[in-house]
């Protein structure tokens, strides 16, 4: 069988005409909407009109599981594995649904962590019941994409690489957003990370796509039920790096929209000074993920993350 693009026909949930639905919150209620054609204007399902621009954002998504790719770009996997494949078939983790963020959200950075990367991806989200599916019919089982910022803590690389757990699932470590889009062609668009204004990562996704998510869902789905609202996170493309307090971080997939996080400083854990758990650590193996290999990025990623991190007085 074949999974290679371009794809043979386009699946309905990327026919036209796109359609973007937003969750936000207002008096303490959260309501669903759906954004107005060419406007900044968001119809509440109640009739309502609001400006999204000063909408207050909560994740656009209700999942039971949160299932995340290691590594499905082309360029994530030459930088980490010198090769265009990483593995011969994908390889997953979980985030837990409290990781969950939304846009224009707060990242929060412990004192005691000292490697926070910012990862930008496309978010895929279940729309019905999904088990023992072909990669075909996977497609009929998604309500549609988001972007999404899979931020991690690399400090606990060295005892969580197994599960990733606390690399990737503390509290605020996934914004996703603003919206839930369909009806765009995934694999036209380009997906960019920015910190302050300038651009760390860029791929075009049908260029750099390893595993589409048709063969994701496919695959998960052998074993593992997928319900409606699920995510799975589809990976990174390369020039993954670590970014402070007050740095924004966004992630940009034209078609679908911009999602925006500002990384915050809070103290370190009550319980870190009574010596509970693994500390965070600064090895050579949480050096070598969280800074990457710059040998294998192209030199404007790496100039933009200087200046980015210059105009925040880092350097």
């Amino acid at each position: 069988m074949n999974f290679e693009f371009p794809l043979r026909e386009l699946p309905a949930v990327m026919r036209g005409p796109r359609i973007e639905r937003r969750r936000v919150l207002i008096g303490g209620s959260a309501f669903w909407g759906t954004m107005q054609d060419d406007t900044t204007q968001l119809r509440l399902d109640d009739g309502r009109l609001i400006d999204a621009e000063q909408a207050s954002y909560l994740p656009p998504v209700t999942p039971s599981k949160i299932i995340a790719v290691h590594i499905s770009y082309s360029s994530r996997s030459i930088e980490t594995r010198n090769a265009p494949k990483p593995t011969a078939t994908p390889t997953y983790f979980m985030k837990p649904t409290t990781a969950l963020n939304g846009h224009r959200g707060q990242i929060l950075k412990p004192a005691d962590c000292s490697y926070l990367n910012y990862e930008g991806e496309y978010a895929v989200v279940i729309g019905r019941t999904c088990r023992n599916a072909t990669p075909d019919e996977a497609w009929d089982f998604i309500e549609g994409f988001c972007p999404a910022l899979d931020m991690g803590l690399q400090d606990f690389r060295d005892t969580d690489q197994g599960s990733m757990l606390r690399v990737k699932g503390a509290d605020t470590l996934l914004p996703i957003g603003p919206g839930l889009v369909r009806g765009v062609n995934l694999f036209e668009q380009t997906l960019r990370t920015f910190v302050n204004g300038r651009i760390v990562q860029q791929a075009h996704i049908g260029d750099e796509t390893i595993w589409g998510p048709h063969y994701v869902i496919a695959d998960i789905a052998r074993h593992i039920t997928l319900l409606p609202g699920d995510v799975i996170l589809m990976g990174t493309p390369c020039h993954s790096r670590s970014v402070d307090p007050g740095d924004v971080v966004e992630c940009e997939i034209t078609g679908l929209g911009r999602l925006m996080g500002t990384v915050t400083a809070i103290e370190a854990p009550r319980a870190a000074a009574l010596n509970v758990g693994h500390a965070p650590t600064d090895s050579p193996e949480v050096r070598r993920v969280a800074l990457g290999n710059d040998s294998r990025v192209a030199e404007y990623l790496k100039d933009n993350l200087r200046a980015a991190r210059a105009q925040r007085g880092h350097e």
